[in-house]
């Protein structure tokens, strides 16, 4: 049996995180079953509202409502469990998103796509632990550094996310076409040599967990045995009858081979990884949108589709007209699962 994640004063008793799974794939169904079976659930904040009626005319306000409805629905239904948020830094309004967070009572919030240099900040003395994604020894370095300069602290939790995640990474596509699992594990090792002096300073644990390629216990037991404390699992919970995400967009993940997981780029610049389909193929994905304030860096004359609509097509099961995010272990999903299962397997390392 492995030992649970401690994080302060939180406690998991399996040491699993579900990953933060954006737009609208891990909402609070997803996430408040995860809680309830002894992980920590998260919820992503990308574009979080955006089933509601008023997200196309008011798509900030919206979200900023959402997140409170979403973490108080995860929440009851996690009956004690944990619940945080994901939330990336490149947001737009970032900061309000943070503070909305926080006020709405989430356990965690785990912030990457970027650095969030300011994160202690807008959390200031509440009890919200607060967990950086890093994915080099550099942005460990730089982050540990900083917090420790300017704030006085360190993080609750450092989340090393690898080459393998889904979603926008934080690699060159040159790095995910060469660099092998030896090499990266030397990284993960590295880092968690940096997160140890800051434990010593002030002497306080600092759990590390790993993400990226993480499917099943092996998996996860491999993670263990390198030093990590926990593990972070995205891709294995989309297959789940509790994801928050349509049927169609599981079915597809089900249905992807091998060869089916590509890198693509992204509107926004990023590499990112997706299950093949129509949409990436499309010259003229759409040429025209109204803009829904996702990302601070987005211009829209320069870019050529919608994020936000890609993947909002995509999780409400229009396939061909959207982009469907995933991790490199998508096409190892056989079958329709039920969270308790997985968590049960996941409870035996």
């Amino acid at each position: 049996m492995s030992k649970p994640l401690v994080i302060g004063d939180l406690i998991a008793p399996i040491p699993v995180i579900q990953g933060g799974m954006g737009v609208g794939v891990s909402l609070s169904n997803l996430a408040g079953n995860v809680a309830k079976c002894g992980g920590i659930g998260i919820i992503s904040t990308a574009q979080i509202g955006y089933q509601e009626p008023e997200f196309d005319q008011h798509p900030i306000e919206t979200n900023l409502k959402a997140i409170k409805t979403q973490i108080q629905r995860a929440k009851e239904i996690a009956q004690g469990g944990i619940v945080g948020v994901n939330i990336m830094v490149a947001t737009k309004k970032y900061e309000e998103y943070v503070r909305a967070a926080v006020k709405a009572g989430a356990d965690l919030i785990i912030s990457g796509a970027g650095l969030p240099t300011l994160l202690p900040v807008f959390v200031e003395k509440a009890k919200t632990k607060i967990a950086p994604i890093v994915s080099s020894i550099k942005s460990a370095s730089v982050i540990c550094k900083l917090w420790d300069r300017k704030y006085k602290r360190c993080p609750d939790l450092v989340v090393i996310e690898g080459p393998k995640a889904g979603g926008h990474l934080g690699f060159s596509l040159e790095e995910l076409n060469t660099i092998t699992d030896e090499e990266y594990e030397k990284e993960i090792k590295g880092i968690i040599e940096i997160i140890k002096q800051y434990e010593e300073k002030y002497q306080s644990k600092i759990p590390v967990v790993v993400a990226g390629g993480i499917y099943d216990k092996q998996d996860m037991k491999h993670a263990l045995e390198i030093g990590a404390d926990g593990v972070q699992v995205a891709t294995r919970f989309v297959t789940t009858y509790e994801c928050d995400a349509s049927e169609a967009y599981k079915q597809s993940y089900i249905h992807a081979t091998k060869e089916d997981i590509q890198i693509v780029k992204s509107p926004v610049g990023m590499p990112g990884r997706a299950i093949n389909n129509t949409f990436i193929h499309k010259k003229d994905k759409n040429v025209t949108w109204k803009c829904h304030q996702c990302l601070e860096k987005c211009n829209q004359k320069d870019i050529p589709y919608c994020i936000t609509d890609a993947l909002v097509n995509a999780v409400k099961g229009n396939l061909d007209d959207g982009l469907i995010f995933c991790g490199e272990n998508a096409w190892r999903a056989q079958k329709m699962e039920h969270v308790s299962e997985i968590m049960e397997e996941f409870s035996d390392v």
